[in-house]
């Protein structure tokens, strides 16, 4: 992505001369937000009919990846390379201070695996109405896929504005908003993925305490030199963000969702009726797998939710969510190795096969 902060100018003779180019946050805060466009969009084909010289000339027509599944995974690839420090402006010396990135990679995976399980029954004629507060298989597939991308939408443009301007990352990002970005940056969000009607649910991507609070714990990361006491700063920094991402853009999104709540208690009331039937695909078992695998029998790599377990409570959901972070920092402490080179398998799926 070109650098629109760059400024030419010719040199002269006189003795003092200054060339000041202003910039205010807009302009990176704009750079932020492209970077998560671009990931998880190609061009368009007919940016690729089109030769003419006048027709290259013209910016490049951009498509977000249609392919629900598929785009969960390179938003996972995305997530593991920012903790891998292998993403734009990454610095492999600071590994570990994106903590939250890797949590959010299996998590992105595990979103994918679920939706490709949909989709694999979604030609299926099957009635689900004698089923409690059924719902329908697309709208589901459509929704978790929707939650998916506006937390990446959100989570990602804060990573990469740290790694590539950390100097005024403190200055800036408590202003962020989209609606505080260049004009076109402003009119592609608003046309992607029900933007519009989207992004007043999460308060226009704007900054809140717990992500604020999150990052100036990366900054308390990247200068531990205590292994002890930096892996206690990346559990509280990995709680700040998922504090961040649950309350503010899961929850209004998906979870006050009257239809998606619907299925929710689908999930949960009605998996046991289904269990020996053949609609037992379309309930698929709620759990985070940390591997690259959808599945495992390796009860240690898995976290599922506490009987009783309401996922569209709040207070319920993140009771599950703090066990899984807990298992996970195990796994991260006692099984590193194993752990990122699941993450480097996660992280090769990053351009996308649509």
């Amino acid at each position: 992505m070109a650098d629109s902060t760059a400024y030419k100018a010719n040199t002269n003779t006189t003795e003092g001369s200054v060339c000041t180019n202003k910039a205010d946050c807009k302009t990176p805060l704009s750079q932020a937000q492209a970077f998560a466009y671009l990931r998880v969009s190609r061009p368009s084909l007919l940016s690729s009919i089109f030769s003419s010289t006048e027709e290259q000339k013209r910016p490049e027509s951009r498509r977000i990846l249609n392919n629900y599944g598929d785009r969960a995974r390179v938003i996972a690839a995305t997530y593991a390379r920012f903790y891998l420090e292998i993403e734009e402006h990454g610095n492999i010396k600071k590994k570990g201070r994106y903590y939250w990135m890797a949590l959010g990679a299996f998590a992105s995976k595990t979103v994918a695996c679920t939706i490709d399980s949909w989709h694999s029954t979604a030609g299926q004629v099957i009635s689900l109405s004698y089923l409690p507060n059924a719902a329908d298989t697309d709208f589901v597939r459509r929704h978790l896929a929707l939650g998916n991308f506006w937390l990446f939408q959100d989570i990602a443009p804060f990573h990469w504005y740290y790694s590539r301007y950390p100097e005024h990352f403190d200055k800036c990002v408590p202003s962020r908003s989209c609606k505080n970005l260049h004009k076109q940056v402003i009119d592609n969000l608003e046309r992607m993925e029900q933007g519009a009607e989207v992004l007043p649910q999460i308060n226009y991507l704007a900054a809140t305490p717990s992500v604020i609070e999150g990052f100036k714990l990366v900054r308390q990361i990247e200068q531990e030199t205590s292994p002890r006491t930096r892996a206690q700063l990346q559990l509280k920094h990995l709680t700040f963000i998922a504090v961040h991402e649950q309350k503010e853009i899961l929850q209004p999104l998906m979870y006050e969702n009257s239809a998606f709540k619907s299925w929710v208690k689908l999930q949960r009331e009605g998996k046991e009726m289904i269990k020996d039937t053949m609609l037992n695909p379309l309930l698929p078992d709620i759990e985070l797998v940390f591997t690259h695998a959808c599945k495992t029998d390796q009860k240690e790599l898995k976290s599922v939710p506490p009987t009783g377990t309401k996922l569209e409570d709040y207070d319920s959901r993140m009771n599950w969510i703090m066990e899984a972070a807990k298992a996970f920092h195990n796994l991260m402490e006692t099984r590193k190795t194993f752990m990122e080179a699941e993450l480097k398998t996660m992280a090769g799926w990053h351009s996308g096969n649509d």
